[in-house]
């Protein structure tokens, strides 16, 4: 239209005459086909619910809501809106090392090497309740089982903290590596009251030997014989046997000593002066998980 407007000198009004057109034509702006910012919109909405699904599946989602669309065309909007499925953050591990093993860093006294540990069982009911161990690996007193369906950092904390009030504070503790022991919360707190910590070689339990000597007692001894009705029963049940087992229960390794007669042989230890009131509440409590 406009090539004839100017190789003949006329208005827009007579060429349209002329060719019989409608002027309303050569005003009309065309849309688009497709409603790209809309597909992008869902498509987008489609990934902040399942951020780890590629453009493949999400094109299934969009099939099945209706849209009649295809790959590529999902892959161009996937791609011009800058998405892509973020990889898998590998969660980093202390490694440990077979130099912090039982056998090779024995306790040589009270409070020198503590050691702990978890148990999982299950009540009448289904629900699961998580034992924490601590033991003192040179006198073999159980020193707490923390009986409860879920334990934070700031419980363990808190129980340590008792603990060490009660105790004295250990040189050193000994764990695997699982994240309740690798909490950076934990971590930091036993570092601030100058406690080292001995990650064992993963895959490598015996390196715990004494605490998971002991969890065998608990589970062969304990666990195995009674019934757990509730958590609150489950607690109550532990304090007994842990009571029974220091008391009572006659260790080979001590020249069959209970722990408890063994430890008072030993005599006093050292015990911590003042704990900070309330410094390792700051710390944030993170569920541990169970496994």
């Amino acid at each position: 239209m406009e090539q004839l407007q100017a190789k003949f000198s006329v208005s827009e009004r007579r060429a349209c005459r002329v060719l019989d057109q409608p002027r309303s034509t050569q005003r009309f702006v065309g849309q688009p086909k497709d409603d790209d910012a809309r597909l992008t919109k869902k498509i987008l909405d489609y990934v902040r619910e399942r951020p780890r699904w590629g453009y493949r599946r999400i094109t299934q989602l969009l099939r099945r809501s209706g849209e009649l669309i295809n790959v590529k065309r999902v892959y161009r909007l996937w791609k011009a809106a800058g998405l892509k499925v973020p990889r898998k953050s590998r969660l980093k591990r202390a490694t440990g090392e077979k130099a912090n093993a039982c056998h090779l860093q024995p306790a040589g006294c009270k409070n020198d090497i503590w050691s702990w540990d978890f148990v999982q069982a299950s009540t009448v009911g289904g629900k699961t309740i998580r034992f924490l161990n601590i033991v003192d690996e040179y006198t073999r007193v159980c020193l707490s089982i923390k009986a409860s369906r879920s334990i934070t950092s700031e419980d363990a904390i808190d129980t340590l903290a008792e603990l060490f009030a009660m105790h004295g504070v250990p040189k050193r503790i000994r764990s695997d590596n699982g994240p309740e022991f690798i909490s950076a919360a934990i971590k930091r707190w036993l570092s601030s009251l100058g406690i080292e910590v001995l990650y064992i070689e993963p895959g490598s339990p015996w390196q715990n030997g004494v605490c998971e000597s002991f969890n065998s007692k608990l589970r062969d001894e304990y666990l195995s014989q009674t019934e757990l009705l509730s958590e609150q029963d489950a607690r109550l049940k532990a304090r007994a046997w842990q009571n029974d087992f220091n008391e009572k229960r006659p260790h080979s390794s001590l020249g069959y000593l209970t722990p408890s007669e063994f430890a008072r042989r030993c005599g006093a230890s050292p015990s911590l002066a003042a704990l900070a009131p309330a410094n390792h509440h700051n710390e944030m409590a993170t569920p541990l998980p169970t496994t």
